[in-house]
């Protein structure tokens, strides 16, 4: 059946060998519809990002592109505005009528954390086409914080599908009305679902917080370790405006609650290029069971964005993102936040598990 691989088939895969590790996979691992990636020893401070290019290795290209490497077995920092490339400690062989696509986990993407999966032959990011059998590298890219990182770490994930997954407008609207996909707000179905700001909190007027500037190393193993405020800003607002300055990166948080049913995933995406001066910065898979709890009401996405070259007003309610949904290939064996435990099940405003 074609649909995104749930964690059953993805266990599958590694016991046939087609997803490949000298460290054996752990459990942990294994998502209800993907596979947590993790860091190898090494880590090459780049010149610039690359692409392999078409019919090209990428550690054929690493001679030209690396300006030194460092063994990250003790712990090692990755600074604040550099790149660096690390091989994974996966590497796989999609069988026939597979593909699959990569996206930064959720922590990851809280902290600015810019990483894409690269590959062999490769001419675009977090992508990997049928048939594709090599290894895998993260290129990341510390945008907001310096990061202190190891051997193991996972920051980024891989998704397998199997044919065609993705929901149509039609499809997507059917199952809202069977199974309901948003409360807060108004279903918007244009593309996927559509979700906008919230700078109009119920409670308070705490909307967010911007990065603060030169702020100190995270250690990314310790949870709960770090005060907020001396690496947050807090915003707040009366009026359901906020304005962007080019450059600074902000969490906020989607107006909509949304739920993803078992039998489907779903992914964020950026809305349109033309709605303003900003990115919504897509860390975001959302796995079956996402935003079903006890009470049925969803869950809200958070928002990590940047503004780019000029400052912009951004408004209470303003579209700018949206979730596309895709049908699994069958029902996972554990679904997200009941059978897994989560720091973000049933979250509103929410930074990294970092902080405190």
């Amino acid at each position: 059946m074609n649909g995104v691989l749930p964690d059953d088939q993805i266990r599958a895969l590694i016991d046939a060998g087609a997803i490949r590790s000298d460290i054996p996979v752990t459990p942990e691992q294994i998502q209800p519809a993907s596979l947590d990636l993790r860091l190898g020893a090494t880590a090459y401070r780049l010149r610039a990002s690359f692409l392999a290019g078409k019919g090209r290795r990428v550690a054929e290209r690493l001679d030209d592109m690396q300006m030194h490497q460092m063994d990250l077995s003790a712990g090692a920092v990755l600074e604040r505005g550099c790149v660096y490339l690390i091989p994974l400690q996966e590497s796989i062989a999609l069988p026939a009528g597979l593909s699959a696509v990569a996206n930064a986990k959720s922590s990851t993407g809280r902290l600015d954390l810019l990483t894409r999966l690269v590959t062999d032959d490769g001419t675009e990011f977090d992508r990997l086409p049928e048939g594709y059998d090599g290894p895998l590298y993260a290129e990341i890219c510390p945008r907001s914080f310096s990061v202190l990182v190891r051997p193991g770490m996972r920051l980024n994930q891989l998704r397998l599908r199997a044919g065609t997954a993705q929901l149509s407008d039609a499809e997507l609207t059917a199952l809202h009305a069977e199974t309901p996909l948003v409360g807060g707000a108004p279903a918007l179905i244009d593309q996927g679902l559509g979700f906008s700001v919230d700078l109009r909190p119920e409670q308070g007027d705490l909307v967010g917080y911007r990065a603060r500037p030169h702020s100190g190393v995270i250690d990314l193993d310790r949870i709960g370790a770090y005060p907020a405020a001396e690496f947050w800003d807090e915003l707040r607002t009366s009026d359901g405006r906020l304005i962007l300055d080019p450059g600074a990166f902000y969490i906020l948080v989607s107006r909509e609650s949304v739920a993803i049913p078992a039998d489907y995933a779903a992914e964020m995406a950026p809305y349109l290029a033309m709605v303003g001066e900003f990115r919504v910065h897509y860390a975001g898979f959302f796995d079956p069971g996402f935003g079903i709890g006890p009470s049925g009401t969803g869950a809200r996405g958070v928002l990590e964005v940047r503004c780019h070259e000029a400052p912009f007003v951004l408004e209470h309610g303003q579209v700018v993102g949206r979730l596309v949904y895709e049908r699994m290939a069958a029902r996972p064996a554990r679904l997200y936040g009941q059978d897994i435990a989560s720091n973000y099940q049933g979250q509103g405003l929410k930074l990294a598990k970092q902080f405190r």
